[in-house]
């Protein structure tokens, strides 16, 4: 029965996405009247404030159990932009036996061992399966209560929550004792408009926002952090390929080299964390650009950006509001903990984000400090939520299933280990792909990177 299943939807607090999410419980809702079906629970993750981890989903297991774990049979995650054919959704729900532990998802692996995942299953790895959200994910009310004793007992021990979905796989696989992810063919990412969709219970809409005219590249600023030593190897990089597309772009550094230019902030280069230098650049960029700039993008000199899709992301976020997006990274989100902004992937903030925090006197404990984890735990303090777009990553293509990405119309990649950047910008995230380079037309086969 439809009532069995509860729906939570893994929604944002930020107005543009919490509008999404409401949309489509609506939609849940209206698909249930349309069938003459008593109403599921639709639930909101970001309405279950009293979780700061709300999330990462674990911390909610007890909750869940509690108060779904007698009369329900399913809990169905899913994503603002999945979309679900209730229906057919029942009917695959039906066809596994509601009294055994399910754990059920479209299935990705890693096609080689990767430092996102912490080299996990280094021999093998395409034998761990783990759910694309994106599709959708389900968990029988039996595993729901098993997964509730345990983190009862034993609390969750990682610090940092870096990818949710590989790292809720584990949780539940414990180490072969808990069951597997199960693939559910018709848990599908295709674009709604395919003619396959028929036989999806879900299909995925999104690729990339846009919602109206694309912000124009001069409201954006784009601050690059640099220092001495990479002058030479790095910068080369980014003049190759992105930046060009923007309109306001300063390099900051340990040194003023006019050739570049870079500023000399007067911060000195440290080996780890970059907090002095970053606080430098916000508060340079409250004092010493346009107030009319309202978006901050602020990258390392190894990321690799799309300014021309981030023109049309920005779109949907209203700058009025104090926006700070990127790619969510979680610390110490089991007991307590704050969500961060990974950096290598860009921080994007509105002009008002900024001064929020400028205005609030909270900086960094030390100049080498992480500066995403700083303003992570900074904006945490002043109750100004983190925004996560999945198109935004902190390492290199090759880093992810080639599924998860193909859904993708990604805005950013980092670090340039054993690739060739350059190529991977055109292949990647070029405004076309065919892209003219150097007066030659290039064109560079995703597959090869």
């Amino acid at each position: 029965e439809l009532k069995e299943v509860v729906f939570v939807i893994q929604s944002q607090s930020n107005s543009f996405h919490s509008k999404r999410a409401e949309d489509l419980k609506r939609d849940i809702l209206k698909q249930a009247a349309d069938l003459g079906k008593e109403f599921p629970t639709v639930l909101l993750i970001h309405q279950m404030d009293r979780h700061e981890g709300a999330w990462t989903i674990l911390p909610l297991m007890r909750d869940f159990s509690v108060a779904y774990g007698r009369n329900s049979s399913w809990i169905f995650f899913c994503e603002e932009d999945t979309r679900i054919q209730v229906v057919k959704l029942l009917e695959i729900l039906g066809r596994f036996d509601r009294s055994k532990e399910w754990f059920l998802g479209k299935a990705l692996y890693d096609e080689e061992s990767t430092i996102i995942h912490h080299y996990a299953f280094a021999e093998n790895p395409t034998v761990f399966k783990f759910p694309d959200f994106a599709a959708g994910w389900a968990l029988s009310i039996p595993l729901v209560n098993t997964l509730a004793k345990k983190l009862k007992s034993e609390p969750l021990k990682s610090d940092f929550t870096i990818d949710l979905k590989h790292e809720i796989a584990l949780y539940i696989w414990q180490k072969g004792e808990g069951p597997h992810l199960t693939p559910v063919p018709e848990f599908c990412t295709d674009d709604v408009n395919l003619y396959k969709v028929d036989y999806c219970a879900t299909t995925f809409s999104n690729f990339l926002p846009l919602c109206g005219e694309p912000v124009k590249k001069e409201d954006i600023f784009v601050a690059v952090k640099t220092c001495r030593k990479f002058h030479s190897d790095r910068i080369p990089v980014v003049k190759q390929t992105w930046e060009r597309e923007a309109a306001l772009i300063e390099y900051y550094s340990d040194y003023a080299d006019m050739s570049i230019p870079t500023i000399d902030l007067g911060i000195p280069n440290t080996d780890r964390g970059h907090c002095g230098k970053t606080f430098a650049i916000l508060e340079r960029f409250l004092n010493h650009t346009s107030p009319r700039t309202p978006w901050l993008v602020i990258v390392d000199d190894d990321t690799l950006i799309s300014i021309f899709r981030l023109q049309k992301l920005l779109s949907c976020y209203d700058p009025n509001e104090p926006v700070f997006l990127g790619e969510r990274y979680g610390y110490g989100l089991g007991t307590g903990g704050y969500s961060y902004i990974t950096g290598g992937g860009g921080m994007v903030f509105s002009r008002i984000a900024v001064q929020k925090l400028l205005a609030s006197k909270c900086r960094c404990y030390s100049t080498d400090a992480p500066d995403d984890m700083v303003l992570g735990m900074c904006f945490s303090g002043l109750g100004i939520p983190i925004t996560h777009s999945p198109l935004f990553h902190q390492a290199r293509p090759m880093d992810y299933p080639k599924d998860y990405l193909s859904h993708q119309i990604p805005v950013s990649f980092h670090k340039h280990w054993n690739i060739d950047p350059v190529k991977v910008y055109f292949a990647w995230l070029a405004p076309n792909t065919e892209e003219s380079h150097n007066g030659k037309k290039v064109e560079y086969n995703r597959e090869d990177l």
